[in-house]
């Protein structure tokens, strides 16, 4: 039974980690056609099923071989998902095959929970330092602060752990308990808390006040992102005691994209009406318009001027909400060029042996641009001061530079990098810092606030 595939616009975080490697062709004497076969001549057009079915038989005439006459045993099973890996990646850089286990951490990230305790923690001097924790979670009923130091899991030290090992201990199915161990300043004895692991949903967006601007930093398309916006917009009321903000900056630098529907969820809560997206595949199934509603929060926002923010990490979902952003002339985007991942792809689970990431169409910004390997432009195009240290390193070419992506776009292909760099201090953030003036009126642009074509 084929069940209904996930929707997604594929997360790009470790494309922006780590690039993209490639393997080295090595030239190699050619061996003679094994007895009984002859050597394929790729055939042009349609192939017929007699034809596909003879591809088959090859494929298991080499397995058969590689189990009988391989130098050691091999794992049968690892041949095939390797053999199906092989397929997928094929495609383009975005399809695949999906092992269990990374099936699951696949779901967890889309859904953006999972079992655990609740606390935000970084490493310090090797151990765990608490730097907040998540309000209404085992960990702030319990009352762990922000600033303790976990020195122990379940009576094992917590020192010589990488900081994903010990977030992985406190992670664990819900209704299990751990035992956690802190440090606290002006106290002499470690505090000890049994806690009990529920359900945790992860923030997709934070909200600050800068000046009577409220910034909106969404980190990622998870299920959480929507209401996360929600969430934000009612705190930046809250801030101004019912009052409407001068403006509204909402962040989508280095945001690696995800689903599709959380995508148009967000543009909807700033647009009224008209296409977010449309989106073309190759048979009707796959092909769609998304359209924005009116509703109590767009029309809450109607008059709240908007700058967005993107740069060469801002992905899929992500340029999906700033391409429509841009086209219905609702916000000014500030920044630099966005990656150019304009493919959809789905989730398809294959029950116990994991699931497929398969692209299936391609999206359109409401004015039917195809943003693949080109990306969304900025109104405005503000760079940041890159370190010495980061220069050279700061950039990406995007989507344009991965081997296999699928083309389409209607856009001019990216041929130069765009930078990923924000410096973590906010005074420092040129982009950030340019967007508040233009709200307060501290900076001037043709582009801000945006005018519909009269």
């Amino acid at each position: 039974m084929r069940l209904t595939p996930l929707r997604i616009v594929a997360s790009m975080a470790a494309v922006f980690a780590l690039g993209l490697a490639c393997a080295p062709l090595i030239a190699q004497d050619q061996t003679p056609p094994a007895t009984g076969t002859t050597a394929a001549v790729p055939a042009s057009g349609p192939r017929t099923p007699d034809e596909v079915y003879s591809d088959l038989d090859l494929f298991g005439e080499v397995f058969d071989r590689i189990r009988a006459e391989y130098v050691e045993a091999p794992d049968e099973r690892k041949l095939i998902h390797a053999a199906l890996q092989g397929m997928l990646t094929s495609l383009d850089p975005h399809s695949g095959y999906m092992e269990p286990v990374e099936y699951s951490d696949v779901q967890e990230d889309t859904s953006g929970q999972f079992g655990g305790l609740g606390i935000e923690v970084q490493m310090e001097d090797g151990v765990i330092k608490v730097v907040s924790p998540i309000d209404d979670t085992p960990a702030a009923k319990a009352g762990i602060l922000a600033n303790d130091f976990i020195v122990e899991l379940d009576g094992t030290q917590v020192q010589g752990l990488t900081l994903d090992q010990a977030v992985e201990k406190m992670r664990g199915q819900v209704g299990t308990k751990i035992t956690v161990t802190v440090v606290r300043e002006g106290v002499t004895e470690p505090l000890k808390f049994e806690l009990t692991r529920d359900i945790i949903a992860t923030r997709a967006a934070r909200m600050s006040m800068e000046g009577d601007v409220g910034v909106i930093r969404l980190a990622r398309f998870s299920e959480q992102a929507f209401v996360g916006i929600q969430k934000a917009i009612d705190d930046i009321y809250k801030a101004g005691d019912g009052k409407a903000p001068k403006g509204i900056v909402l962040d989508l630098r280095n945001n690696p994209g995800g689903l599709v529907d959380q995508a148009v969820l967000v543009s909807d809560a700033f647009l009224k009406q008209g296409a977010v997206v449309l989106t073309r595949g190759r048979v009707d199934s796959e092909s769609s318009r998304y359209d924005a509603k009116p509703d109590a929060l767009d029309q809450k926002l109607a008059d709240v001027p908007m700058v967005v923010l993107i740069n060469g990490g801002s992905a899929s979902a992500a340029e999906i909400v700033a391409g429509a952003l841009q086209d219905h002339k609702r916000a000014t985007l500030v920044g630099t060029r966005s990656f150019g991942k304009g493919s959809v792809q789905s989730i398809i689970p294959l029950g116990a042996d994991g699931a497929m990431r398969l692209t299936t169409a391609r999206y359109y910004t409401p004015n039917n641009r195809s943003i693949q390997a080109s990306g969304i432009q900025p109104d405005i195009v503000i760079t940041q001061d890159v370190p010495e240290e980061f220069k050279g390193r700061d950039e990406i070419i995007g989507e344009a530079a991965l081997p296999g992506e699928i083309g389409g776009g209607t856009e001019e292909k990216a041929t130069v990098g765009s930078s990923v760099y924000v410096p973590a201090e906010k005074d420092k953030d040129n982009q950030l810092q340019y967007a508040i003036k233009l709200i307060d009126g501290l900076e001037t642009n043709a582009a801000y606030p945006p005018k519909a074509a009269g």
